[in-house]
Order: C-alpha cells, then sequence, then structure tokens
C-alpha cells in the first residue's frame, strides 16, 4: 500500500494542500484533520489532487465533511488537479456540484 503524502504551500490568496498517494480509511481522518486546521487559520483553501491516485468512501466523507464546513463559515474552497480515477469517483458521489474544480491551481480566481 502506498503512502499519503500532504504539502501545504500558498499560492496567491489561496493556501493550497497537495494530497498526493491514497487517501483511504487508513488516512481519511487525518487528512480530514488537515484540511480543518487549514480552513479554520485561512479564508481560502484548495486541495490539490494532482498526485491522488486513489479515494474511497472514507476520503469522500472527508471531502464532503470539508466542503460543509466551508460552506458553513463562508469561506471558498475549491479542487485541482483531479483526475482518472478520482475524478470518476467524484462525479459518481456528485461532489463535482458541489464544489468548484479547477484543473490546475493556477486556475483558482
Amino acid at each position: 500500500m502506498e503512502n499519503m503524502n500532504w504539502d501545504v504551500r500558498e499560492e496567491g490568496s489561496w493556501v493550497i494542500l497537495s494530497i498526493s498517494g491514497r487517501l483511504d480509511r487508513m488516512n481519511a481522518d487525518e487528512t480530514g484533520r488537515q484540511g480543518e486546521k487549514l480552513l479554520a487559520e485561512n479564508s481560502k483553501l484548495a486541495l490539490d489532487l494532482t498526485g491522488l491516485e486513489y479515494i474511497s468512501s472514507a476520503g469522500l466523507r472527508a471531502m464532503f465533511r470539508l466542503i460543509k464546513q466551508a460552506k458553513a463559515v463562508k469561506k471558498s474552497f475549491a479542487l485541482c488537479g483531479v483526475r482518472g480515477f478520482v475524478q470518476d469517483m467524484l462525479k459518481d458521489s456528485n461532489m463535482d456540484i458541489l464544489v468548484d474544480i479547477y484543473a490546475t491551481t493556477e486556475q483558482l480566481p
């Protein structure tokens, strides 16, 4: 099983949390906590999923919680770099309707 890696950086007014590897039940809670902490400290958070190869239902739940939290406190939240299996899962779960998705972080408004 491949490890999960996180990286945090700033691009303009956005804080970017890059997630790579597999987002599954083994690390979904910790990923959610990382996202919640960054969302609490910043007004704009984007998840860069360019390096994400797999997402399970637990990973989707973690993302749904972040979307709900961002909307509740009127903060900006977006996903970037979604492709392949991860893109299919997000579409199947209708997450693409709930959150703005950009091809790259450079396209963030």
